[in-house]
C-alpha cells in the first residue's frame, strides 16, 4: 500500500489485527527484512512495515536525513491516526525511533532500538571504513548521511517517555560505551546486549528476533 506524506510516497505492508506496530529497517534494505517478524506479531498486534524514502517500493529522492525520515513516520502515524503504536526500529529505523520519541514524547507507547548509534564518531572503526568504502563506490546520499548524522546528545534522550529497550549484538556497530550512554540517558530505558550476535544477525529475516522482543512487548 503507498501513503503521500511530506510531499512523497511511503509505501508499507499491513498485517494483523491489535494495538499499531511500526516496524523501520535499516540503511539500503525495505520492509521485508521483517517478514518471519511480522508473521509473529501479526497475531496480537496491526503491524505496519514501512519502505522509508529512498529504500524499497518508496519514492526516490535526493537527499536523505535522519530529520526527514523521522517527520515521515511522525506524519505516517497521525495520516492513519494510530494511537500510541509501538516501535521497532533496526539500525537507521533505530535512530528514528530515538529522534521519534525524543521529539514526539507521546507519539509512542513502546520503543524497541535494535542498533543504534548517537553519532558517526561512535561507530566501529571497521564499519566506519565499510561505510566510506560504500560511499565511494556508490555515492548514494543515504551512505552521506551515515557518515555525517545523527547528533544524539543526553538532553534529547531524557526527553523519552516511554519504555525502551536498547537491543545490540555482541559484535555491534556502535562503540559499547555508546550504547550504554543511550540506554543510561532514556529515564526507562534497558540494554540487551545478544552473545554471539552482530549488528542484525539476529533481526534479519530472522526467527530469533521476536523471541528476544516478546516479552518487553506483551509485559
Amino acid at each position: 500500500m503507498f501513503i503521500k506524506i511530506n510531499g512523497i510516497y511511503l509505501f508499507y505492508e499491513v498485517q494483523g489485527n491489535g494495538k499499531p506496530f511500526i516496524l523501520l529497517h535499516g540503511n539500503l534494505e525495505s520492509h521485508k527484512i521483517f517478514d518471519v517478524l511480522m508473521g509473529e506479531l501479526s497475531k496480537n498486534f496491526t503491524v505496519y512495515a514501512i519502505d522509508s524514502r529512498d529504500h524499497g517500493q518508496s519514492t526516490r529522492t535526493n537527499k536523505v536525513s535522519y530529520d526527514q525520515l523521522t517527520e515521515d513516520v511522525a506524519s505516517f502515524i497521525r495520516e492513519l491516526n494510530l494511537d500510541k503504536p509501538l516501535l521497532y526500529g533496526l539500525s537507521d529505523g533505530a535512530i528514528v525511533g530515538l529522534l521519534l520519541a525524543s521529539r514526539y514524547p507521546d507519539l509512542l507507547s513502546k520503543l524497541i532500538a535494535s542498533g543504534p548509534n548517537s553519532s558517526p564518531d561512535t561507530i566501529r572503526k571497521g564499519w566506519l571504513i565499510s561505510i566510506k568504502i560504500s560511499y565511494f563506490l556508490m555515492r548514494k546520499d543515504k551512505l552521506r548521511m551515515m557518515l555525517e548524522e545523527p547528533h544524539i546528545i543526553a538532553e534529547d534522550l531524557k526527553k523519552i517517555k516511554v519504555p525502551t529497550l536498547v537491543l545490540a549484538g555482541e559484535r555491534e556497530f556502535a562503540t559499547d560505551e555508546d550504547l550504554r550512554f543511550i540506554a543510561k540517558n532514556i529515564p526507562n530505558g534497558t540494554l540487551k546486549v545478544l552473545k554471539g550476535e552482530n549488528h542484525s544477525s539476529y533481526a534479519v529475516h530472522s526467527p530469533k528476533l521476536y523471541q528476544i522482543i516478546e516479552p518487553f512487548i506483551l509485559d
